[in-house]
């Protein structure tokens, strides 16, 4: 065997030994590039939607991936009515919302990401929030929320139905969108949905997940005019039912504690001294 011939053996026994490896690391490079490229730009989106319940951190984003593993598939499928529920729902109808529904993003913050209203209507909501609390303040009160550390939050002073680790919380308001999270007797939240002013939260199936957003929380879209936000003040006002057993409208009939001296709106935080 010439000298050549046997260079040229050597060099095709050792490109095919290493040809695996060689391909195998194209592979895992070209892999790596994707997955970071995905990771970033998931990072960016999560920032995107702006401050909320979750820290804009890398331990507020990881802990997020691993909740949406658990993660509500069909938030327009409303969740089934307990058989044994003996609190009435409040709400007897809604019209039906025009047009589709907006695209809605995120864990938390949760966000719609059209169909936004942040002016005249939303200033209309948040006006309205503080006007419940003053016209009903043995039964509820307004303050930052609880749940999204974000934003006016309407709370009941003697929850009826506690929610998680705010349990006072009623619902709350989204400057960012003029969205809002709230909580809904289950019949109401079926109707709501099903009339296309909400959906449900991705982390509202209830037991274990009751720790980062309450059971049956739901999202109900921004009011896009007067006629919208009257429709939002009613189910609100179903919400204030459901939490707090106040009838705002004087319709169903209020089921009001007494008035206590102390609230606790977060259980992992300060206690509020409350004053009816």
């Amino acid at each position: 065997m010439s000298p050549n011939t046997h260079i040229y053996a050597l060099a095709t026994e050792l490109l095919q030994s290493t040809a695996p490896l060689v391909i195998s690391g194209i592979l895992i490079g070209i892999s790596a590039t994707l997955l970071s490229q995905l990771i970033h730009n998931d990072w960016k989106d999560f920032i995107a939607l702006g401050p909320g319940g979750t820290p804009q951190t890398i331990p507020g984003y990881l802990k997020l991936k691993m909740l949406s593993i658990f993660a509500i598939r069909d938030p327009y499928k409303p969740a089934p009515i307990p058989a044994d529920l003996s609190q009435r729902a409040y709400l007897s109808k809604v019209p039906k919302r025009s047009g589709p529904r907006p695209e809605v993003r995120g864990l938390a913050p949760h966000r719609q990401m059209d169909q936004r209203e942040t002016g005249a209507a939303h200033a209309r909501f948040r006006a309205h929030l503080e006007w419940l609390a003053a016209a009903h303040p043995r039964a509820l009160r307004s303050a930052t929320s609880c749940l999204e550390k974000h934003g006016l939050g309407l709370f009941a002073r003697a929850p009826l139905n506690l929610t998680g680790h705010c349990p006072a919380e009623i619902c709350h308001a989204h400057a960012s969108d003029g969205s809002m999270h709230l909580a809904l007797h289950p019949a109401d939240a079926q109707l709501v949905i099903r009339q296309g002013w909400g959906q449900r939260h991705p982390l509202g199936r209830g037991g274990w997940m009751s720790w980062f957003v309450p059971a049956g929380f739901m999202m109900v879209y921004a009011p896009r005019n007067d006629a919208e936000l009257e429709v939002v003040k009613q189910i609100v006002a179903a919400a204030c039912w459901w939490i707090g057993g106040v009838d705002v409208n004087g319709e169903v009939g209020s089921v009001v504690p007494p008035p206590t001296e102390k609230t606790a709106d977060c259980l992992d935080g300060p206690t509020l001294a409350l004053k009816a």
